[in-house]
């Protein structure tokens, strides 16, 4: 559709926290377009009336309330300019803030389905085409249309027969106005896709550089990146062909009505019907009336833009992917974990197939204060236990107590407060050493952080560090080695005093060096709480109370080392064996 009208009543809405400076501004749009034909009008008095006869002082004194006139249009243009954009920045602020806030809620299996640069492309660039609808497009269009309709009725006032002589051209302009809108409107939505696949493309080649060069693909990623570029090119010079056809049309169009004005309206001053002044205030006038309708034309690419971007934003905010967040409880967790009989797959359609499963029928406890640990091959299961047990996901069917209360009856911010996660693949913001492990929490204090470094056994390299904890870790903390962020990521969990500590793989990527203080650093953080480790190295989970053999999704051994290690031909003692031989 050429314009979409649900979208635009949605957008309009987003301007209700500031009606009174939009009503304001929407004032001023009124008054510019009523004193619209003072200026020409003063020119036909200054004209006729004196400079006809002479009167010089009258002239002058025209001349002067000419330049108050146009003092006070600027002025008001500028206010209008001001308070235009100043709610569409306003607009753009809160849009943004609530969509981050919703997105940042959404479930993970979101994240794991959209490409990042599609999000920040909706997050940033189709949000300022919103903001543009108020800052350059609904006010001033209507603000145009009304300045229309002002000299329309006063050139029709003045002379009516001259008036449709100069506007014949009016019915093909019209016509142009439309088919421009309709091309533009196809074009916009071209280009948006292209700064999207750009955004896309831009963001995961300089996220995953290494491997580019590792595996020498310069040259082919580059011929990939050089076809998209062509493509959002072309798109835009569509848009470009457009505006260029167009205005040209406007320009001869305007044209010809002065045209048709003079050779009517000379002969009219021959015959002494019209005035030398009244032919120089209709010429203002047309000038007044082209320029418009060529603006206009370029508000309602603005406006059609914006609803373009209002569509992707909007579906974006009308997604349903938080998860439910019903739970009441707030208590402490003593720490006892239980799963009943637990279903679950990352596709969340009702209509999973026997395949899509990655828990079938999970049952397990642990207890309070115990260490219990998941073994099994890559794409058992193991790490979608963590995403349940944090509610980044649902499952389907089943049940997952924590103390005997359902986990869906805890609020979600009570579970992520007490519940840290130490995962394989360490995510550092690029910030310093101290924010990485506060995450900005004002409640935590530097000692407390340098405390929690020392118990782990990091404060002697972070001191090492150019600036100590201020030292800036890059984007991803890449400054910094694997077994370095790993330990941050340990201070990290360990200032956050979990009720139950989650450690994923933890050891799976580091030095031997590295390994030994994280060895040291799990046993510090595991202590007397309860703890769930998932690790490849069997090793590192010798000492946990209990360990489970998860495969396919199902658990198909549980003891301790000592019990497990004893089964002949056993799943545990099979993987132990192997490992120990690679060893």
């Amino acid at each position: 559709k050429t314009f979409n009208r649900e979208v635009f009543q949605r957008i309009f809405t987003l301007v209700k926290p500031y009606k009174t400076k939009f009503a304001l501004t929407g004032l001023i749009v009124i008054f510019l377009a009523s004193v619209a034909v003072v200026r020409p009008t003063l020119v036909r008095i200054g004209i006729d009336d004196y400079v006809s006869v002479g009167d010089n002082s009258g002239f002058t004194r025209i001349i002067i309330f000419y330049v108050l006139v146009l003092m006070v249009e600027v002025m008001m243009q500028y206010f209008q300019v001001y308070l235009s954009n100043w709610v569409a920045q306003s607009v753009t602020l809160d849009l943004r803030s609530r969509l981050f806030k919703k997105a940042i809620r959404f479930k993970l299996r979101y994240f794991d389905q959209i490409p990042v640069g599609t999000f920040v492309t909706r997050l940033v660039s189709d949000i300022d085409g919103v903001s543009r609808v108020f800052s350059n497009g609904i006010l001033v269009i209507i603000g145009d249309l009304l300045k229309l309709l002002v000299i329309f009725c006063f050139m029709f006032y003045v002379d009516w027969s001259l008036t449709l002589w100069m506007l014949m051209p009016i019915p093909v302009l019209l016509f142009a106005t439309k088919v421009f809108q309709q091309i533009m409107k196809k074009a916009f939505v071209q280009v948006r896709n292209q700064v999207n696949k750009i955004n896309v493309f831009v963001q995961e080649h300089v996220t995953g550089m290494s491997v580019v060069q590792i595996f020498n693909r310069e040259e082919r990623e580059f011929e990939k990146f050089d076809e998209i570029n062509e493509k959002h090119r072309t798109a835009n010079i569509k848009t470009i062909w457009a505006f260029s056809v167009f205005f040209p049309i406007v320009d001869i169009l305007a044209s010809v009505s002065i045209a048709v004005m003079l050779w009517w309206g000379i002969g009219g001053v021959i015959d002494e019907k019209y005035s030398f002044g009244t032919i120089m205030q209709m010429s203002f006038l047309i000038f007044m009336v082209y320029r418009p309708i060529r603006q206009l034309a370029d508000r309602f690419t603005v406006l059609q833009d914006g609803l373009v971007n209002g569509e992707r934003v909007f579906k974006l905010m009308d997604e349903e992917q938080n998860i439910s967040d019903e739970g009441a409880i707030t208590d402490d967790f003593v720490g006892g974990i239980s799963f009943k009989n637990v279903w679950f797959a990352y596709d969340d359609e009702s209509a999973v197939e026997e395949e899509e499963w990655v828990l079938k029928g999970l049952t397990f406890e642990v207890n309070p204060g115990e260490t219990v640990a998941f073994v099994g091959p890559t794409g058992a299961g193991k790490s979608s236990i963590i995403n349940l047990i944090g509610r980044y996901y649902s499952y389907q069917k089943g049940n997952i107590f924590i103390d005997d209360n359902r986990i869906e009856d805890y609020s979600l911010e009570s579970i992520r407060q007490q519940v840290s996660v130490v995962l394989q693949d360490v995510f550092l913001f690029s910030d310093t050493v101290y924010n990485n492990i506060t995450l900005h929490d004002t409640g935590i204090s530097k000692e407390a952080v340098i405390e929690a470094a020392k118990a782990i056994g990091a404060h002697k390299f972070i001191m090492k560090l150019p600036g100590g904890y201020d030292c800036e870790v890059g984007e991803r903390g890449g400054l910094l080695s694997v077994g370095q962020r790993q330990l941050i990521s340990f201070i990290r969990a360990y200032v956050q005093n979990p009720s139950l500590l989650i450690l994923d793989e933890a050891t799976s990527s580091v030095d031997s060096e590295s390994e030994e203080l994280i060895q040291n650093a799990t046993e510090k953080l595991t202590g007397k709480r309860t703890s769930i480790v998932i690790a490849h190295r069997l090793s590192t989970i010798r000492n946990a109370d209990r360990i489970f053999v998860i495969d396919d999704g199902k658990i198909v051994e549980r003891g301790s080392h000592e019990e497990l290690i004893k089964i002949e031909d056993g799943h545990y003692k099979r993987l132990y064996d192997m490992q120990f031989d690679r060893e």
